[in-house]
C-alpha cells in the first residue's frame, strides 16, 4: 500500500476517534437542564472568537475593517440573508478604502 494512502488513512482514524469517543462512552449520561443550556451557547462563543479577528485584520487598515464589519452587523438585523450580509460588508469595506484611503 502507498505511504501517502496510509498517512491519510492514518489522519483519518486520528480525526474520527476524539469525535466518536465522547458519543460511545456518554450515550447514557443524562445532563441537568442548566448544563443543557449552558454548552448550547458554546457554539456561538467559538464562532464569534473565530470571526472577529479576521473581521478586524481582513485589510490593511483597521477603520474600513470596521466599517464593513459593521455595516454587516447592521445588515445583519434586518435581514436574515446571509449572502447579503457578507456582500454588503465587503461593499462597504471597500467603498471605505476607495473613497477614504
Amino acid at each position: 500500500m502507498n505511504n501517502t494512502l496510509l498517512i491519510v488513512l492514518g489522519m483519518a482514524i486520528v480525526t474520527y476517534i476524539p469525535r466518536m469517543l465522547p458519543m460511545v462512552l456518554l450515550q447514557k449520561l443524562r445532563l441537568q437542564p442548566y448544563i443543557k443550556r449552558f454548552l448550547s451557547f458554546i457554539p456561538f462563543a467559538a464562532l464569534g472568537a473565530l470571526i472577529f479577528p479576521e473581521i478586524l485584520f481582513s485589510t490593511e487598515s483597521l477603520p474600513s475593517s470596521l466599517v464593513g464589519g459593521l455595516l454587516a452587523v447592521v445588515v445583519a438585523l434586518y435581514s436574515k440573508n446571509l449572502i447579503l450580509i457578507v456582500l454588503s460588508g465587503i461593499l462597504g469595506s471597500f467603498l471605505y478604502q476607495l473613497l477614504f484611503l
